[in-house]
């Protein structure tokens, strides 16, 4: 799940102020607790497009900045943000979780959420939320609906605007933050852009020296870690411990302005480029497989349906933004 905007999104973004230390919550599932990989047991997949250029199909347009999906496998549907233009003196973004049910339902499932990314917990019990309106990460049950902090701060300092994130079967949730929806709030982490790691309540710094990371993805089995730099125009990618740990950064690809991003279960990328209006496909070797298009801008991408095959994408003009669809070959790994 990536994420910036405005009307030509990028760099407007903006979060209440907050410097608490680390969480004030629990992580969703606690480390060591693991829930069964969506992904079938035979790990035999061909490959992932139907052809190398594929063309989405347009469900909905008229929001006003999408952002976010994820998919919901209990309620068989699709939450994603929808953000607002910057309102007040400092400039913070409002935004709702909406809720698709296919084939044509759309409802306003959390109003005032204030969120970006979002991604349904290991449990499946809630959906965590980049959140920018309080500069932190938070979840939000699905049952509910009420709020609870997961990360509130890094040693003592607000962060700039938690973006996007991706959690692993045991609970720990990775997450970006750039400054693009930090607003006129003051700048609490020195001028740095991080991704963070969050396990057990426990905030801990991945890295602190890419420009504007965004979109986050963890391999299916866990053991990789990718990180979108949209100001470095590339993809990294880190290996994952056991523990949650990272290490032993590399570039993965490069491609134009990286926004958020989903994940197969063979372990292909759909990276979302925000300038060129495409989702780059990549094999796990970091060759590139083909692209599918969704009209401007497009922000983000998440699998979902019945059987995993639908990829959903966000893309389009600020106050014309679509929900875009598109079948493919190989399920995702979920969301």
């Amino acid at each position: 799940m990536a994420h910036r905007r405005t009307p030509r999104n990028r760099r407007l973004w903006t979060v209440t102020a907050a410097a608490i230390v680390i969480a004030a919550g629990v992580t969703p599932a606690a480390s060591g607790t693991t829930t069964a990989s969506p992904c079938p047991s035979d790990g035999t997949y061909g490959p992932p497009l139907p052809s190398r250029t594929v063309a989405a199909r347009l469900v909905r347009s008229g929001f006003n900045f999408l952002e976010g999906p994820t998919w919901d496998r209990r309620t068989g549907t699709l939450l994603l943000s929808n953000m607002q233009n910057a309102t007040g003196p400092q400039g913070v973004q409002p935004s709702a979780i909406l809720r698709y049910t296919p084939p044509a339902t759309f409802e306003t499932f959390i109003a005032a959420s204030g969120s970006n990314g979002l991604a349904i917990s290991a449990d499946g019990t809630q959906v965590l939320a980049a959140t920018h309106d309080n500069r932190t990460v938070s979840a939000y049950s699905l049952t509910d609906r009420s709020r609870t902090t997961v990360a509130a701060g890094y040693q003592g300092h607000a962060f700039n605007s938690p973006n996007d994130l991706t959690t692993g079967r045991d609970g720990t949730t990775y997450f970006s933050d750039p400054n693009y929806q930090r607003g006129n709030r003051a700048d609490e982490q020195g001028g740095r852009t991080s991704v963070f790691r969050v396990r057990d309540g426990v905030v801990s710094l991945v890295d602190d020296t890419l420009p504007q990371p965004n979109g986050v993805v963890l391999s299916p089995d866990g053991k990789t870690l990718y990180v979108g730099a949209t100001g470095a125009n590339a993809i990294m990618k880190y290996t994952v411990a056991p523990d949650g740990t990272t290490g032993n950064r590399t570039k993965f690809a490069s491609m134009r302005s990286p926004d958020g991003a989903t994940i197969d279960c063979a372990g292909n990328l759909y990276w979302a480029s925000y300038d060129e209006g495409l989702i780059h496909v990549f094999s796990p070797s970091g060759t590139e497989l083909g692209t599918i298009s969704a009209g401007r801008n497009t922000t983000n991408a998440a699998f979902g349906g019945p059987d995993g095959r639908t990829l959903y994408i966000t893309s389009g003009v600020s106050g014309g933004f679509g929900l875009y669809e598109t079948r493919l070959n190989v399920p995702g790994n979920p969301y």
